[in-house]
């Protein structure tokens, strides 16, 4: 029942995504076609759709394609930057639970776990692969090692919806001259309601009488002693002097480095990406926040919908084809890291380093 159920799910992000896609690529193409194609007006639904869809797909292939090659390759850096960062701080959420890894196994792992992120359509695949071999290799300590991982999540996610509040502040009078950002600010301050009552009720919710009941009550079920081991694991992330502080300013630093991707292709694009700076480092992370939310697969549909939209406000005013452009580009500068995790997850496999 529970993995009809999953199934369901997949299947309806699924729908919702492709319907998202086809909305939003419909939209530019026949934006593109209605300045090319004569009479447009006269033209059937049909005839506006065959139109639009023959026109389109090359006005944006020609807009991709003409990124600059140096920005392209100094987009992919910071991306590569971003990887790495969340190494760092997944190596600091590691030694807590006093699990060591060198730098080189973890950004291995967090290179295979970004792979199978990108290529499984979700989080959930690569994040238990990266739990389980970091269960393997700290002496099996799995409870640990996937508290680690739904931790480090839980902080990154925490950190870039605070790095967003306060960008909205240092660009007020736009956030209240827009009705998009305010409507993208109330979603945000909800996630950070919520993740932030999270992270202060896993760390330091004392041991109440409720709590303890539950812990029994997890302890029945099967697996339930590492349910519970997983709860009590996160209370050592409170009691560690520095902790949260140390991971927050990495975390702020990895939002700068996707900020700043997007900014080397929109240079790459020929964007004048200097006069929107402040703007775009509120808009970047709220699209990436947005994106994590389980209504797609990946984000893809609500992350291109969303850069359109924001990107396309009379604060900045960057054409839609551009927008999707980026977001295109961006996702394929992801991909392109994800396919390095693939080599190395190959390379692992023939070692039998991580099997």
């Amino acid at each position: 029942m529970n993995s009809k159920s999953n199934a369901l799910k997949f299947v309806l992000k699924l729908a919702v995504c492709l319907v998202l896609v086809a909305w939003i690529l419909n939209v530019i193409f026949a934006g593109e076609a209605e300045l090319q194609v004569k009479d447009w007006a006269r033209l059937s639904f049909g005839e506006q759709v065959r139109e639009s869809w023959t026109i389109g797909p090359t006005g944006l292939w020609k807009t991709i394609s003409g990124v600059d090659i140096g920005w392209l390759l100094a987009s992919l850096v910071f991306m590569g930057a971003t990887i790495f960062i969340g190494v760092v701080r997944w190596r600091l959420v590691l030694a807590v639970q006093g699990l060591q890894l060198s730098f080189g196994r973890a950004a291995g792992i967090s290179l295979v776990a970004h792979f199978f992120n990108s290529f499984l359509l979700g989080s959930t695949g690569g994040d238990l692969l990266k739990a389980y071999y970091a269960a393997a290799e700290t002496n099996h300590k799995k409870a640990e090692a996937v508290t680690t991982v739904i931790v480090d999540r839980l902080l990154g996610l925490f950190a870039m919806l605070l790095f967003v509040s306060l960008m909205a502040l240092a660009n007020w009078a736009v956030v209240m001259s827009q009705q998009r950002f305010m409507a993208v600010m109330l979603v945000v301050l909800g996630m950070l309601f919520a993740s932030g009552l999270v992270v202060v009720l896993s760390f330091w919710a004392g041991p109440t009488g409720a709590r303890l009941k539950f812990e029994a009550l997890l302890a029945k079920l099967p697996k339930g002693d590492v349910l519970v081991r997983c709860i009590e694991a996160c209370h050592a992330f409170g009691e560690k002097p520095g902790f949260l502080p140390r991971v927050l300013g990495w975390s702020m630093l990895l939002s700068m480095a996707c900020v700043l991707q997007i900014v080397a292709l929109g240079f790459g694009l020929g964007l004048p990406m200097g006069e929107h700076f402040r703007v775009l480092l509120l808009i970047v992370p709220a699209i990436i926040c947005i994106s994590a939310l389980p209504i797609t697969p990946s984000g893809i549909g609500v992350r291109e919908n969303l850069y359109v939209w924001l990107l396309g406000a009379t604060a900045i005013g960057i054409e839609a084809k551009t927008a999707l452009s980026l977001s295109l580009l961006a996702f394929a500068g992801s991909l392109m890291w994800s396919l390095i995790g693939g080599a190395v997850y190959l390379a692992f496999r023939s070692r039998h380093s991580l099997d």
